[in-house]
């Protein structure tokens, strides 16, 4: 039933005591590659486009583009830390960046209700989804296809296709549109986000519960955590998580429109996948997921600065998923060895 493994590969300090500098090295580049490898990144791109790559503007483009793909990681995240998978993360920002216009438009509700109307439903999504995963014992890739297969269908036939055009009040357009300290304040909204979901999964027993059913939800059933109740909960805060990026999106972009919002999927689910191959090795974490959504970030707007075509985006996702999928998948099985080695046995290279 588990779509993915959440098992933590970080070295101790018991492990990295009496080795030597090289196998130091080893055991750590996993752990600090990725950050390692997104400031050479940056590096690279400032030293070859000088006048374009390493400027304010460019930053603030960069904090725009990304922190909606950003916070569909982190809600993707929560999830897999529970050894699921989400895929309503894409579909469902399509109907929720339109209902929020639409209610607003069609219904005359003022902006905090129609708001507060899609954080509902992306609840309620949520709970479906889990219910469907956890009663129906459905597998979590399946049951949230078909899901938010569902939520696009409803999208399309909302909109018959067309845009949902509006003349949008100025509060809710400043939830998106604000500037603090000269950065698009949805930068912030993930900086928060990001401190708020690491204290919970670092420091809570939320957090350790939520990660223990995913590295084997019997044996944390077994000793008393109540599965079922934290994976439908991881469920349902995904669900919101993604209603309110959803309505983030329809206040950046002013209008609802159907053919928006699936792109999101694919760096969404690289950027969760990224973040398990780096910080907590084989584990999905919080500053993972941010410092893979920020190699997407950067690799890309460096890409397309060199006159890169539309297609090298989707591209580049792709290739960077596979590569993600890959890392993690070793990471696991090296896991798993380390796991079979008893404690105090012989190292058969001495």
């Amino acid at each position: 039933m588990n779509s993915i493994e959440s098992n933590a590969l970080e070295p101790t300090r018991a492990d990295l005591a009496g080795a030597s500098r090289s196998q130091k090295v080893t055991r750590l580049l996993p752990v600090y590659g990725l950050p390692i490898i997104t400031a050479a990144l940056i590096a690279l791109f400032s030293i070859l486009l000088p006048n374009t790559f390493p400027t304010l503007l460019n930053l603030r483009s960069i904090v725009s583009d990304k922190s909606i793909i950003a916070m569909l990681s982190l809600a993707a995240m929560i999830p897999m830390a529970a050894g699921k998978i989400d895929l309503t993360v894409g579909y469902g920002i399509v109907l929720w960046h339109i209902l929020v216009i639409s209610l607003q438009v069609a219904f005359g509700l003022p902006w905090p209700v129609a708001v507060l109307v899609v954080i509902c439903l992306g609840a309620f999504t949520g709970l479906l989804n889990g219910l469907l995963v956890e009663v129906a014992r459905i597998d979590s890739f399946i049951a949230t296809l078909g899901t938010g297969t569902v939520l696009y269908a409803l999208a399309l036939w909302h909109t018959g296709g067309r845009q949902v055009v509006a003349m949008l009040p100025d509060g809710f357009l400043a939830l998106n549109g604000t500037m603090v300290f000269g950065l698009p304040i949805t930068g912030f909204y993930v900086l928060v986000l990001a401190v708020a979901m690491w204290l919970m999964f670092e420091y809570l027993p939320l957090g350790r519960y939520i990660y223990a059913i995913g590295a084997n939800p019997k044996t944390a059933a077994l000793n008393g955590i109540p599965v079922q109740r934290f994976t439908v909960g991881a469920f349902m805060a995904s669900g919101i998580l993604t209603a309110v990026t959803g309505v983030l999106l329809a206040s950046k972009l002013r209008i609802g429109q159907a053919s928006v919002g699936l792109e999101y999927l694919l760096p969404a689910l690289v950027g969760a996948f990224l973040g398990s191959t780096t910080i907590k090795p084989g584990r999905v974490n919080v500053w993972g997921t941010i410092v893979g959504v920020a190699v997407l970030a950067v690799g890309i707007a460096g890409i397309q600065q060199f006159g890169g075509s539309f297609w090298v985006e989707p591209l580049f996702n792709g290739l960077t998923l596979l590569a993600a999928i890959g890392m993690a998948g070793y990471a696991q099985r090296k896991r798993g060895a380390v796991a079979k080695v008893p404690v105090g046995a012989p190292d058969r290279k001495a």
